[in-house]
């Protein structure tokens, strides 16, 4: 059952109680395009919080170069040890001040009204979490129309439910409550993939209906060149991590758990064999098929002592050092 909250005052004001949350690695060649659009917003946030997550090139020197061209948005940087996207994006929202937090990566790009409406949705319709739809960009530039709210139409009631089969949702699209975030828990850090997809899912398990993605594209979404193969293997041992967990939170939910979980297992299995296929690894795709009944088989040996418990990774937060604070 979705918990109560207060509601938000939404009075106009210059500069949105926002803190926006931009993890970067290696992002030199499109962190202040980046950092560009967040300044172009019609209604700007608060502050901008960027952690460099091991950058070997200059990504720092962009982020400083930028720091008198952010039309009067705090900017902040921290500097860490390559410790992964959700390490970085822990650092900025245990640094955010603001109230909701925003989502940006270094190599995506936000629409000019991207924030303004994502407020006006999230006031509207007494939210406390919403996305959108979004363009996603190839690496020769061309853009194609991503319409992830489909998914969330069949049934607004139970988006955790959408979300946990096969739901999507961009973090650079993400508008949220910071006290949620930091009441389950912030980014499971120890995921190398699926980071984002985890902590949507434990944010709805929490929120229910109060959630939405509406339908206007507002970011520009890079897409990354074809990955390589054990990327897939990456992919699968994380989304079965998650699985593991969240058949513990499904159990806690009204409707049915067993064939969620099954299905679920099999849509992990199906992908891994597609992508296996796509870059001609036959036998990488047939040790998935073989491996799928044999992990089906696990997951509901698991099922009854699976507890959903999620530590606090905020706690865990690698030494960082600010490179640069900054009011523009």
């Amino acid at each position: 059952m979705a918990e109560t909250f207060a509601p938000i005052n939404f009075a106009p004001i210059d500069f949105a109680d926002v803190s926006v949350v931009m993890p970067a690695y290696n992002s030199a060649a499109t962190i202040t395009r980046a950092l560009a659009s967040i300044a172009a917003q019609t209604v700007k946030p608060r502050e901008v919080i960027v952690v460099d997550d091991g950058s070997t090139d200059d990504t720092v020197e962009r982020i400083r170069a930028m720091a008198g061209r952010m039309e009067g948005i705090s900017l902040r940087a921290f500097a860490q040890a390559n410790s992964g996207a959700g390490a970085a994006r822990n650092r900025a929202v245990a640094a955010a001040s603001g109230q909701w937090l925003a989502f940006l990566d270094a190599d995506d790009e936000w629409l000019p009204t991207k924030l303004q409406r994502s407020l006006e949705v999230t006031r509207d319709g007494d939210l406390l979490m919403s996305s959108h739809n979004l363009f996603n960009v190839a690496p020769d530039g061309s853009e194609s129309f991503n319409d992830s709210r489909a998914r969330y139409l069949r049934d607004p009631r139970d988006p955790y439910r959408t979300l946990f089969l096969r739901g999507f949702i961009s973090s650079s699209t993400v508008l949220v409550r910071r006290d949620l975030v930091v009441a389950v828990g912030g980014f499971d850090s120890g995921l190398r993939s699926a980071q984002d997809y985890e902590l949507w899912l434990a944010l709805l398990a929490r929120i229910g209906p109060r959630f939405e993605t509406f339908a206007e594209p507002l970011l520009r979404y890079t897409l990354a060149p074809e990955g390589i193969t054990s990327r897939v293997d990456r992919k699968v041992a994380c989304s079965l991590a998650i699985l593991r967990r969240h058949m513990g939170v499904i159990k806690r939910l009204p409707g049915p758990v067993i064939g969620p979980v099954l299905l679920r297992g099999l849509i992990i299995h199906y992908e891994a064999v597609q992508g296996h296929r796509a870059r001609g690894d036959w036998a990488r795709a047939l040790l998935q098929l073989l491996l799928c009944p044999l992990r089906l088989v696990e997951m509901l040996a698991r099922l009854p002592f699976a507890s959903g418990a999620r530590p606090d990774f905020l706690t865990r937060l690698p030494p960082a050092e600010e490179v640069l604070p900054c009011a523009a």
